[in-house]
């Protein structure tokens, strides 16, 4: 699949993934998050870090969640070690809703590496 960036998704995506309905790598999983190989790549890299909890945008985010989003930040560098390419270098992005090219209605942590990641994005 080549990537779209105006593709629309079914909003249960995340938890058909999970669940193992749409097939992908399942890259790490644990009570709290769970990342894998997105379906629709931007880049040859591109790995999503999702919470388990229910969070439609980061607007949606309350103060106790700061240990949730802090450990998505972990995890991706954990990710991009295990990857190889914590030196060559990866961008990590959250999209706030349909402007900011929010697609999925849950938040989710983009990972992308293996091309060179012009600025400014998109």
């Amino acid at each position: 699949m080549s990537y779209d960036p105006n593709l629309k998704y079914d909003p249960d995506i995340f938890t058909k993934i999970l669940d193992g309905e749409i097939k992908t790598e399942i890259i790490f999983e644990d009570d709290e998050i769970f990342a894998f190989d997105w379906i629709n790549p931007a880049a040859p890299i591109h790995v999503l870090i999702v919470p388990k909890k229910n969070i439609p945008t980061i607007n949606n985010l309350v103060k106790t969640d700061n240990l949730l989003v802090g450990n998505m930040f972990f995890k991706a560098s954990e990710i991009a070690k295990n990857l190889g390419i914590q030196d060559d270098g990866y961008r990590l992005i959250f999209n706030v809703n349909s402007g900011g090219g929010q697609h999925v209605f849950q938040i989710h942590l983009h990972l992308l590496a293996g091309r060179t990641l012009n600025w400014p994005p998109g």
